[in-house]
Protein backbone atom coordinates (compact mmCIF):
# COMPACT_ATOMS: atom_id res chain seq x y z
CA UNK A 1 0.00 0.00 0.00
CA UNK A 2 1.41 3.38 -0.96
CA UNK A 3 1.32 6.48 1.19
CA UNK A 4 -1.38 8.01 -0.99
CA UNK A 5 -3.52 4.88 -0.69
CA UNK A 6 -3.12 4.91 3.10
CA UNK A 7 -4.10 8.60 3.21
CA UNK A 8 -7.15 7.98 1.03
CA UNK A 9 -8.24 5.02 3.13
CA UNK A 10 -7.76 6.99 6.35
CA UNK A 11 -9.72 9.89 4.89
CA UNK A 12 -12.53 7.60 3.77
CA UNK A 13 -12.70 6.01 7.24
CA UNK A 14 -12.70 9.46 8.83
CA UNK A 15 -15.54 10.62 6.61
CA UNK A 16 -17.48 7.48 7.45
CA UNK A 17 -16.77 8.02 11.15
CA UNK A 18 -18.14 11.56 10.92
CA UNK A 19 -14.85 13.35 11.64
CA UNK A 20 -15.22 16.84 10.13
CA UNK A 21 -11.52 17.42 9.47
CA UNK A 22 -10.69 14.03 7.98
CA UNK A 23 -8.69 12.65 10.91
CA UNK A 24 -9.87 9.30 12.22
CA UNK A 25 -8.27 9.14 15.64
CA UNK A 26 -9.45 5.60 16.37
CA UNK A 27 -7.80 4.20 13.25
CA UNK A 28 -4.58 6.06 14.02
CA UNK A 29 -4.57 4.79 17.61
CA UNK A 30 -5.12 1.22 16.40
CA UNK A 31 -2.26 1.46 13.88
CA UNK A 32 0.05 2.82 16.59
CA UNK A 33 -0.93 -0.01 18.94
CA UNK A 34 -0.28 -2.65 16.28
CA UNK A 35 3.09 -1.09 15.37
CA UNK A 36 4.26 -0.90 18.98
CA UNK A 37 3.27 -4.53 19.55
CA UNK A 38 4.74 -5.83 16.27
CA UNK A 39 7.63 -7.53 18.05
CA UNK A 40 5.32 -9.83 20.02
CA UNK A 41 4.64 -12.20 17.13
CA UNK A 42 6.41 -13.60 14.11
CA UNK A 43 8.42 -10.76 12.59
CA UNK A 44 7.32 -10.27 8.96
CA UNK A 45 9.02 -7.56 6.90
CA UNK A 46 5.93 -7.29 4.68
CA UNK A 47 3.84 -6.44 7.76
CA UNK A 48 6.36 -3.80 8.77
CA UNK A 49 6.25 -2.29 5.26
CA UNK A 50 2.45 -2.07 5.48
CA UNK A 51 2.64 -0.49 8.93
CA UNK A 52 5.18 2.02 7.71
CA UNK A 53 2.87 3.03 4.84
CA UNK A 54 -0.08 3.42 7.20
CA UNK A 55 1.95 5.46 9.68
CA UNK A 56 3.24 7.68 6.86
CA UNK A 57 -0.35 8.37 5.88
CA UNK A 58 -1.33 9.21 9.45
CA UNK A 59 1.69 11.48 9.85
CA UNK A 60 0.77 13.24 6.61
CA UNK A 61 -2.72 13.92 8.00
CA UNK A 62 -1.48 15.13 11.40
CA UNK A 63 1.43 17.16 10.06
CA UNK A 64 -0.65 20.11 8.86
CA UNK A 65 -2.42 20.77 12.20
CA UNK A 66 0.99 20.52 13.90
CA UNK A 67 2.46 23.11 11.52
CA UNK A 68 -0.53 25.38 12.06
CA UNK A 69 -0.03 25.11 15.82
CA UNK A 70 3.64 26.09 15.39
CA UNK A 71 2.57 29.12 13.36
CA UNK A 72 0.51 30.30 16.36
CA UNK A 73 3.47 30.10 18.76
CA UNK A 74 5.96 32.86 19.44
CA UNK A 75 8.98 31.97 17.31
CA UNK A 76 11.54 32.83 19.97
CA UNK A 77 10.07 30.53 22.60
CA UNK A 78 11.70 27.30 23.72
CA UNK A 79 8.32 25.60 23.29
CA UNK A 80 8.20 26.64 19.62
CA UNK A 81 11.77 25.48 19.03
CA UNK A 82 11.11 22.05 20.57
CA UNK A 83 7.87 21.68 18.63
CA UNK A 84 9.29 22.64 15.23
CA UNK A 85 12.49 20.63 15.73
CA UNK A 86 10.51 17.49 16.60
CA UNK A 87 8.14 18.04 13.69
CA UNK A 88 11.02 18.51 11.23
CA UNK A 89 12.63 15.30 12.51
CA UNK A 90 9.38 13.38 12.14
CA UNK A 91 8.97 14.56 8.57
CA UNK A 92 12.56 13.66 7.64
CA UNK A 93 12.26 10.21 9.22
CA UNK A 94 8.94 9.49 7.51
CA UNK A 95 10.60 10.06 4.14
CA UNK A 96 13.35 7.49 4.77
CA UNK A 97 13.31 4.01 3.26
CA UNK A 98 12.71 1.15 5.65
CA UNK A 99 15.74 -0.88 6.68
CA UNK A 100 16.13 -4.15 4.76
CA UNK A 101 17.05 -5.90 8.02
CA UNK A 102 14.01 -7.19 9.98
CA UNK A 103 15.12 -5.93 13.40
CA UNK A 104 16.17 -2.55 12.00
CA UNK A 105 12.82 -2.23 10.21
CA UNK A 106 10.99 -3.09 13.43
CA UNK A 107 12.83 -0.38 15.36
CA UNK A 108 12.17 2.19 12.64
CA UNK A 109 8.45 1.36 12.54
CA UNK A 110 8.17 1.55 16.32
CA UNK A 111 9.94 4.92 16.37
CA UNK A 112 7.59 6.14 13.65
CA UNK A 113 4.65 4.92 15.76
CA UNK A 114 5.95 6.95 18.73
CA UNK A 115 6.27 10.02 16.51
CA UNK A 116 2.74 9.47 15.26
CA UNK A 117 1.56 9.18 18.88
CA UNK A 118 3.22 12.51 19.70
CA UNK A 119 1.41 14.15 16.78
CA UNK A 120 -1.91 12.56 17.77
CA UNK A 121 -1.55 13.57 21.42
CA UNK A 122 -0.79 17.14 20.41
CA UNK A 123 -3.75 17.14 18.04
CA UNK A 124 -6.09 15.82 20.75
CA UNK A 125 -4.87 18.40 23.26
CA UNK A 126 -4.95 21.17 20.66
CA UNK A 127 -1.17 21.47 21.00
CA UNK A 128 -1.37 22.21 24.74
Amino acid sequence: MTTNEAELQAGARATAAGEPDGIDMLTIEETIKIALNASRGQLQVSTLIDLQAQLRGHIALLREPARQAADQMWRGATRWHRHITRLDGIERQAEQELSPLPFGALIEVQLMARDCQWLLDGYKENWR
